[in-house]
């Protein structure tokens, strides 16, 4: 009886961390060694954080203190010598099959560069030339999928509907009619180009009422900035002393 109310107990407050989320995290498919942007060998290095899902609540939230769903750190990097940031331009690595049109594809990555550079530059200096003391950040966006925005809020605005929603979100850890996105990124020493960290990470939209009316990109922008946010959060922490966790 013990065991069961605290499995109801850790699910509510799960369920209660995802109702006020923008985002949320996903879990990664298996990506048995391959990753279009990262590269085979550096995927091969990759090892799963915490497990997302429903009874994670950083992972829920969005927070800066979440883990990517797959990681690869460097046990002998000095992150202590880092200060300046070079940040590359965001690329898509949709496979042939992607729905996300060229147009879209653009204003996505052009999308989550600023995210990644506004969050970058309020802990780095931000420089155009590689150097000493320099990290260069490689993110690609592999997958992202639209909301369904009318069904959407449908499903989140009206009792009946979200009641059924909440149903959903029980049975498989997602709402439905959410959009959602996946990206790969490393960071590099900029002089010898040593990769530090590397990671994959899926993100799916929440059920915070305040996405209920999004644009069908919504839930995708909300998963970018969450990402740069995360970025920013711990490469400043990692630079600053804290051992890498």
């Amino acid at each position: 009886m013990k065991l069961k109310a605290s499995g109801l107990a850790s699910l509510a407050l799960a369920f209660a961390a995802a109702g006020c989320a923008t985002t949320q995290q996903a879990k990664v498919g298996d990506v048995a060694g391959y990753c279009p942007f990262l590269g085979a060998a550096l995927c091969a290095k990759l090892t799963p954080t915490e497990t997302p899902g429903r009874l994670s609540g950083a992972a829920l939230t969005g927070s800066g203190e979440a883990m990517a769903g797959l990681r690869y750190i460097d046990p002998s990097a000095r992150w202590s010598q880092y200060h300046k940031v070079l940040i590359a331009p965001v690329t898509f690595w949709g496979g042939d099959d992607t729905k996300v049109s060229p147009k879209d594809q653009h204003q996505l990555s052009d999308y989550f560069y600023q995210a990644i550079e506004q969050a970058l530059s309020k802990k780095f200096q931000v420089v155009q030339e590689p150097g000493p003391g320099v990290l260069t950040i490689q993110v690609a966006l592999v997958d992202a999928t639209t909301a369904t925005p009318i069904l959407r809020t449908i499903s989140m605005v009206v009792p009946q509907a979200r009641a059924l929603n909440t149903l959903k979100y029980l049975a498989t850890g997602t709402y439905g009619f959410v959009g959602s996105a996946e990206a790969e990124m490393k960071a590099m020493d900029s002089v010898t180009h040593e990769v530090l960290v590397a990671a994959v990470d899926k993100r799916v939209g929440g059920g915070s009422l305040a996405t209920a009316a999004q644009w069908q990109w919504g839930d995708a922008e909300n998963a970018m900035n969450a990402w740069a946010q995360q970025m920013a959060t711990r490469l400043a922490s990692w630079t600053a002393g804290t051992p890498p966790s």
